[in-house]
C-alpha cells in the first residue's frame, strides 16, 4: 500500500491536537496584524485574534510562502511516497493556484486538491482524505474523488454585526448603518467558490430557523431527501460564541433526531471578514469508499 501523507492549512480549523489525533499535518496561515506577521496556532491564538479584531486592529489574511509550502512537502516526502495537499478554496485565496503550480515539479508525488472548500467543510475533506488513504486509495485517486464531490457541501453563516462586511468593503456604509439600526442579521452562503448573501433575518432566532430551512432544502434537492440524513456529515461553527453554538446544536438535534454534529470555530480567515458572534451550519455528504 502506498504510504500517503495528508496535509492541509489552518484555514481548515485543524489544530495541532487534531493533526496528532488524525495523523495529518497542518501549515499555519499567516496573518498581518497592524503590519506585523503572525502565524495561526503558532504565535497567536483565537483569543489573541478576537481581541485584536474587536480593538479595531488592522487585520488581513495572507498565504503561505512558496518556501514554507514546498519545505513541508519535502519533509513529508522524506516519510511517505506521496502527499495529498488540501488548501482552502481557490475561489477565496490564491494559495491553491500557487500550490498547483509548485506541484508540477514533483512528478505526481504531490497531489493538490482544489475542491473549493473552507473551514469546517475543508476540515471534513481532510478527514475524508485520511479515510481514503487508510482504505488503500492512491494519492491521485484521493484527489480525483475529493474534486468529484466538491459541490456536495453547504455552509450557511448568520452574522451578528455588519461592521466587518462594511470594513472589508463588501457592503456600503449606508447599507451597514441601516442594517445596524434595524438590527438585521444577514445570512451568508458558501457553496463552491464564493461567499454570497443568502437572506436577511430580523432576529437571531429567525436567522437560525432560516439556516435550518435552507439546509433542509439542500437535503431534499441535493442530498437525496431527509430520509438520507444519516448519509451527511453536519457541523455547527461559530465565531467567539460557543454557548450559542451549543444551543443551536440542541435545536437541530431535537428537530432532526440526529446525534452526531461536530462543533468547531469558523476559520479565522473567514472570521476576519464577518466578525465575532457569527453562527453557521455546514454539511457535506459522507464519502462512499466503494
Amino acid at each position: 500500500m502506498e504510504k500517503i501523507a495528508i496535509l492541509t492549512d489552518s484555514n481548515s480549523g485543524m489544530t495541532k491536537e487534531d493533526a496528532d489525533r488524525y495523523g495529518v499535518s497542518v501549515i499555519p496561515m499567516p496573518f498581518l496584524i497592524n503590519g506585523n506577521t503572525y502565524f495561526e496556532g503558532v504565535d497567536f491564538t483565537q483569543e489573541d485574534f478576537y481581541k485584536n479584531l474587536t480593538d479595531d486592529s488592522e487585520i488581513s489574511t495572507s498565504q503561505p510562502s512558496p518556501e514554507n509550502v514546498t519545505g513541508e512537502w519535502e519533509r513529508l516526502l522524506g516519510q511517505a511516497e506521496s502527499v495529498v495537499y488540501i488548501p482552502m478554496s481557490s475561489g477565496l485565496s490564491g494559495s491553491c493556484q500557487t500550490a498547483l503550480m509548485l506541484a508540477e515539479e514533483y512528478q505526481g508525488r504531490v497531489q493538490v486538491v482544489n475542491n473549493q472548500r473552507i473551514s469546517v467543510t475543508q476540515r471534513q475533506s481532510v478527514l475524508d482524505a485520511r479515510t481514503l488513504a487508510d482504505a488503500g486509495k492512491s494519492a491521485l485517486e484521493i484527489k480525483e474523488y475529493l474534486e468529484k464531490v466538491k459541490s456536495e457541501s453547504s455552509i450557511y453563516i448568520m452574522l451578528d454585526t455588519l461592521k466587518y462586511l462594511k470594513k472589508g468593503g463588501r457592503i456600503t456604509p449606508a447599507a451597514a448603518a441601516l442594517g445596524s439600526a434595524l438590527r438585521l442579521k444577514p445570512v451568508l452562503q458558501i457553496q463552491g467558490e464564493k461567499l454570497d448573501k443568502y437572506m436577511v433575518a430580523r432576529t437571531a432566532k429567525q436567522g437560525a430557523a432560516k439556516m435550518i430551512a435552507a439546509m433542509e432544502a439542500d437535503m431534499e434537492n441535493r442530498f437525496g431527501g431527509m430520509n438520507r440524513i444519516h448519509d451527511v456529515n453536519f457541523a455547527v461553527a461559530y465565531t467567539y460564541n460557543e454557548d450559542a453554538a451549543k444551543d443551536f446544536v440542541n435545536w437541530i438535534q431535537e428537530k432532526w433526531g440526529i446525534e452526531e454534529i461536530v462543533v468547531n470555530p469558523l476559520s479565522l480567515s473567514v472570521s476576519c471578514h464577518i466578525g465575532p458572534g457569527a453562527l453557521a451550519i455546514a454539511s457535506s455528504k459522507k464519502i462512499d469508499i466503494k
